[in-house]
């Protein structure tokens, strides 16, 4: 088994084919991380999500980190580590209206890509008339490893 670092050519080809993460922000010195589907362009994430404890916390803090894990045969995986930070685009700034834009036809070329951002426990589904927002997190910094089995690299 060895471990090597991966380039950031290798980080960006795997955001661009992963739709899945976890996201991690903190507030009052308190870390949450939550799993949450995105799309990457431009060099920066975009995702979707209703108000809640993520939001709140990136609001108070918008320094966040991802982290993508890709799993490979047996023991073999990826994982690249993004850190960046939170802009929301309001719906009431016309300055974020092409971001917006944008960030809805990356994600809705995927199926459910609303989800779990969309869904809070004991909720109705996302409806016409929901709280949604759409957010990006501009990467400020990008990593990356993998582990492998056989051979060296």
């Amino acid at each position: 088994m060895w471990v090597r670092e991966l380039s950031t050519l290798d980080c960006t080809n795997i955001l661009t084919r992963s739709h899945f993460g976890h996201l991690g922000c903190a507030k009052d010195g308190r870390p949450y991380v939550v799993p949450f589907y995105f799309c990457y362009a431009d060099s920066r994430l975009y995702a979707f999500s209703m108000p809640g404890q993520k939001v709140d916390y990136m609001r108070a803090n918008p320094c966040v980190c991802v982290l993508v894990e890709e799993r490979g045969e047996g023991r073999e995986w990826r994982s690249v580590l993004v850190n960046g930070r939170f802009e929301e685009l309001k719906d009431d700034t016309p300055q974020h209206k092409a971001a917006r834009e944008h960030a809805w036809t990356l994600l809705s070329k995927h199926v459910n890509w609303w989800e779990p951002g969309g869904l809070k426990p004991f909720e109705r589904p996302v409806t016409d008339h929901s709280l949604h927002l759409f957010f990006r997190i501009g990467v400020e910094q990008i990593s990356g490893r993998e582990a492998k089995e056989d051979g060296m690299p």
